[in-house]
């Protein structure tokens, strides 16, 4: 009896030992997969600006400059205005005048909108008979222009500043009282917004603007 404890004792020993030799075998295992993969920054560390994203359509509301030529015919603005108004799309500004030749007249509109919205708008005029062409040239290099009229509120004393003013953005003043100062300006968008912030401080008493006329460069 004796004897078979014995025998019995030192099986369960030898199984005992084998069994931590397994689990040593597998935790060095494990520790040299663990050194030999790169390591990765847990998800709970990203934030989601380091995650890469899926790329979008712009959606952003900006400027659009649309460049249309249409027929020279009585209520032809009317419709296009009327277009406008009907969904809701409004016109930041608006320049017409007829072209080389008395039959067609070149339209700018300046609209603001994403681009989903902008590409609705063009096939609402397209559909205008008397629409002959419709460009969106807001990303094609081109060229736009604006004539502003401002009157400024002018005393002796910041008299010579505006004048300044003036003659650093290549302004005209095209008329003089002992109150007031009025002003011609071309430029694009940006040249004309940076004069009138300019001219705030002293009073603005009335702006008139012709809206941007555009046109596309080269050929």
């Amino acid at each position: 009896m004796s004897g078979d404890k014995i025998e019995k004792g030192s099986s369960d020993e030898l199984k005992s030992a084998e069994k931590e030799s397994n689990d040593k075998k597998v935790n060095e295992n494990n520790q040299q997969m663990m050194l030999s993969t790169p390591s990765i920054a847990p998800l709970e560390g990203l934030s989601r600006d380091m995650l890469p994203r899926r790329a979008q359509r712009k959606t952003e509301t900006r400027l659009h400059v649309l460049s249309l030529l249409v027929e020279n015919k009585a209520g032809v603005l009317a419709r296009i205005a009327g277009l406008f108004a009907g969904r809701s799309y409004n016109i930041e500004s608006l320049c017409v005048g007829e072209t080389h030749d008395p039959a067609f007249s070149r339209m700018t509109i300046v609209t603001r909108g994403d681009d989903k919205v902008v590409e609705q708008i063009e096939k609402q005029l397209r559909k205008i008979i008397e629409v002959v062409k419709v460009s969106n040239i807001t990303d094609v290099p081109h060229v736009e222009r604006e004539l502003m009229l401002v009157k400024v509120q002018a005393t002796k004393e910041n008299r010579d500043e505006v004048m300044r003013l003036v003659e650093i953005f290549r302004g005209k003043i095209v008329d003089v009282t002992l109150k007031s100062l009025t002003i011609e300006i071309t430029g694009d968008r940006d040249k004309t917004e940076a004069f009138l912030q300019l001219l705030k401080p002293f009073g603005i008493k009335e702006v008139v603007r012709t809206g941007i006329a555009a046109i596309k460069r080269g050929d």
